[in-house]
């Protein structure tokens, strides 16, 4: 059996991961007894020519996606496109989106035949062995098909009570050279569950109340083998990594035990974190955590049943800055009900904590209790445009607060800031900034280079030519900087960075240079699934 797992196109900029969902679904293929392979298109340019390949190539037996709300289309349009080429495929889907749209998604695309629900692993582990044989799906939990062009829902699967029996996650099935040029943490999960009600949500119904925890030595294990593979910095992504102190406090300390060094962060609530907690974080190596607050304003606060008050948000920033970690706070603008006055609660309230903090438009997802019971709230959604929701723009509407009036708040909310960066840019040009600022301003045209040459294949495409004894960093260079639209010392000074660390690599053959990001060593997947 041969399973090829595609991460469909996420935008660069939302700075992404190496995508940890797809990983654990592929150690999971493998330790059923296939032989998987990823095809990213996050982090390499997408064609359906390139897709189709890469299918013929390989001749796999199912091919599967994966996806949020945002890249839905994407995922789907791909799966079509291969069942279109290659009809005895068998295509499947899986994700937070589809589980809780699985007959739209059907209908929707016919060339889908299957969508996995919910958590995927012991699901796939399941099918995978009666994947040509239709009939048997119906004996399998957690599968979504048309059968006799009826749907066909076979009911919810168990969540898996014991995560430490789940295979380690393949990621060596990823580019990930490429993501380490891209400089963004990596993550990894200690925990699966929220206990929280928020409606705006899929954390709960997704992964379920009561949270599951790894257990810690595996934990650090991880931890280990991502630092000893090269990764700087880790980002714990468990929906609220600080729900049992004891357990905080027993990941932290066997991290200490192990005098790991690392730099991590994590995703906390405000009413779950007090000064003696993060103070093991922080001696742990996490120096920051993220806070989703969501509004300044109490009535809103107990709508959207977050259950947090003003006074614990400003206790947990007190607590952070005592123990000298950073906090970011991320609020939302189109809640139910929301107004004017609730919109500058929550900026005031935003000042007032004068830290880091973001502003992101709701996007009510298939799933969530607001777009479920959209009915009982003050709130209208005005798209079911899926690739409008990333959070980037209003979607929805109030009776008090039209998209219009949600945008011009976030832009006045931003304007300082975004005024302070155009301003440190022309101190940059006009050579009056000082280090620190242009050492900003470098970093974001590194990324900018980073995500062009991403995107747009530009080690594929441009990094092949004659050997003309002259600096193949400097030849790859120029290619490079009239497209990326750079200065080619400018490109060169990263492509040698990148050289040096070992993400990029060049090979001499008879009389040709052959540039390429360095391929991954392969380890062998984790243990079965218990």
């Amino acid at each position: 059996m041969k399973v090829a797992l595609i991460a469909p196109p996420y935008p660069l900029a939302e700075a992404p991961s190496p995508p940890l969902g797809i990983c654990y679904v592929a150690a999971a293929c493998q330790a059923a007894g296939a032989e998987v392979k990823i095809f990213d298109y996050i982090v390499g340019r997408y064609t359906p020519e390139k897709l189709c390949r890469q299918v013929e190539a390989f001749q796999p037996d199912v091919v599967g996606a994966t996806s949020v709300t945002l890249n839905f289309l994407a995922g789907a349009e791909i799966l079509k496109t291969v069942k279109q080429h290659f009809p005895a495929v068998v295509t499947m889907m899986g994700g937070p989106h589809v589980s809780f749209d699985a007959e739209n998604t059907l209908v929707r695309f016919p060339e889908i035949d299957l969508i996995v629900v919910g958590e995927a692993e012991k699901t796939l582990m399941q099918w995978l062995p009666a994947a040509k044989n239709r009939a048997a799906w119906h004996g399998i939990r957690g599968l979504a098909f048309f059968a006799d062009n009826a749907f066909v829902f076979t009911g919810a699967g168990e969540l898996i009570a014991d995560l430490d029996a789940l295979p380690l996650p393949a990621r060596h099935l990823l580019p990930l050279s490429r993501y380490k040029a891209l400089g963004f943490p990596i993550s990894i999960i200690t925990s699966r569950g929220c206990p929280n009600k928020c409606i705006f949500c899929l954390g709960r119904k997704m992964v379920g109340a009561k949270v599951r925890y790894r257990d810690p030595v595996q934990v650090a294990d991880e931890i280990e083998t991502l630092l000893a593979d090269g990764f700087e910095r880790i980002n714990v992504a468990d929906d609220l990594f600080t729900a049992n102190k004891k357990r905080v406090a027993a990941v932290c300390g066997e991290i200490l035990r192990r005098e790991l060094r690392l730099g991590w962060s994590a995703f906390a609530r405000v009413d779950t974190v007090d000064e003696e907690t993060l103070g093991i974080m922080k001696k742990a190596g996490c120096d920051a955590v993220s806070f989703g607050i969501e509004s300044g304003n109490p009535e809103m606060l107990a709508r959207v049943k977050k259950r947090i008050t003003l006074d614990q948000a400003r206790q947990a920033v007190a607590a952070c800055r005592k123990v000298g970690m950073i906090a970011h706070a991320s609020f939302m603008v189109g809640l139910p009900g929301e107004t004017r006055q609730s919109l500058e609660d929550s900026l005031n309230f935003a000042r007032e904590l004068n830290i880091e903090h973001g502003y992101h438009f709701l996007s009510p997802f298939p799933g969530t209790t607001v777009r479920e019971h959209v009915d009982d709230y003050d709130l209208e959604i005005l798209t079911d445009d899926w690739n409008r929701y990333d959070a980037n723009s209003a979607i929805v509407k109030t009776s008090g607060l039209s998209t219009a009036e949600m945008e011009a708040f976030v832009a006045r909310a931003y304007a300082p800031i975004v005024n302070a960066w155009e301003e440190k840019k022309a101190r940059c040009a006009g050579g009056t900034a000082t280090a620190r600022e242009r050492l900003e301003v470098d970093s974001e045209q590194r990324l900018n280079l980073i995500y062009q040459m991403l995107s747009s294949d530009f080690v594929e495409a441009l990094g092949e030519f004659e050997d003309a004894q002259a600096d193949p960093v400097e030849r790859f260079s120029a290619r490079i900087a009239e497209p990326a639209g750079m200065a080619p010392d400018f490109v060169a000074r990263y492509i040698r960075q990148w050289l040096e660390k070992g993400y990029l690599r060049f090979l001499t053959d008879q009389g040709r240079i052959r540039w390429e990001w360095t391929p991954v060593e392969k380890t062998s997947p984790g243990p079965a699934l218990g």
